[in-house]
């Protein structure tokens, strides 16, 4: 059963070696997000997993121990997937051949974990597609949700991309308008509101947040959570949100 999720932006950018000079812009959202995990610890959850966007050949399950690396992006720096919690046999792998490299979205949390020094429960990860649909995306939440009697989330995912002429998108002026909505379903943990989303328009907007999203509406079908919002903003023109569910 779900019991908490934290929702958090899932940018690079994020990580201040990565963000280099430009790191302080974004200390507001580090916060947020180390607020929402704060958040998870205190539901004392049996299991944590986080769920975020994922390129082709990185989806699907990222066990405790999976690393990740942020060399792609001219940094040399590497993160494990629950360094904290993961048992050696994890690290060391299952004999079943060299393992998935993180996608980006579950590296930046695992960056986030680590600096919060997680240790509250189990972490592993689920790396979803852009084009998974909505019932797909609701069954795999609810299949999420009952894999241990308190399950917590950490669902990453970016809003729209199109809030500027300088977004990587451009300008759509239907981007204020699915974020905004976005933002109150977060605030409001307002499942019914998320489910409804509309895929083609997420797509148009490269809002890469949408699949998770409807992960998240899956899984708390009828956990009864509430909802807090605790960052909003469209840094560079992409809509960046933390919430917390609890």
């Amino acid at each position: 059963m779900l019991v908490a999720a934290a929702v958090c932006p899932s940018p690079p950018l994020l990580v201040p070696a990565v963000a280099a000079g430009a790191a302080p812009e974004l200390d507001a959202a580090r916060a947020a997000c180390a607020d929402a995990l704060g958040v998870l610890a205190a539901a004392r959850p049996e299991r944590l997993i986080v769920v975020g966007p994922a390129e082709r050949d990185r989806r699907g399950e990222h066990p405790s121990g999976a690393a990740g690396s942020f060399r792609g992006f001219g940094v040399d720096l590497d993160v494990v997937l629950g360094a904290g919690t993961a048992t050696a046999t994890e690290r060391a792998g299952t004999g079943e051949g060299p393992r998935r490299e993180l996608p980006a979205s579950l590296a930046v949390a695992a960056w986030l974990l680590e600096r919060a020094h997680w240790a509250a429960a189990p972490v592993s990860g689920l790396g979803v597609g852009e084009p998974l649909d909505t019932e797909r995306c609701l069954r795999t939440g609810r299949e999420l949700a009952a894999r241990a009697g308190r399950v917590a989330l950490l669902v990453m995912g970016d809003a729209s991309a199109c809030r500027s002429l300088k977004a990587p998108g451009y300008l759509d002026e239907r981007a204020a308008g699915f974020d905004e909505e976005v933002a109150r379903a977060l605030r409001t943990a307002d499942v019914a509101a998320l489910t409804a989303l509309d895929v083609e328009l997420a797509y148009a907007l490269k809002a890469a947040g949408r699949a998770p999203w409807q992960v998240l509406a899956g899984a708390a079908e009828g956990a009864g959570l509430g909802g807090e919002l605790l960052y909003e903003d469209a840094p560079y023109g992409v809509g960046y949100l933390v919430a917390a569910w609890s």
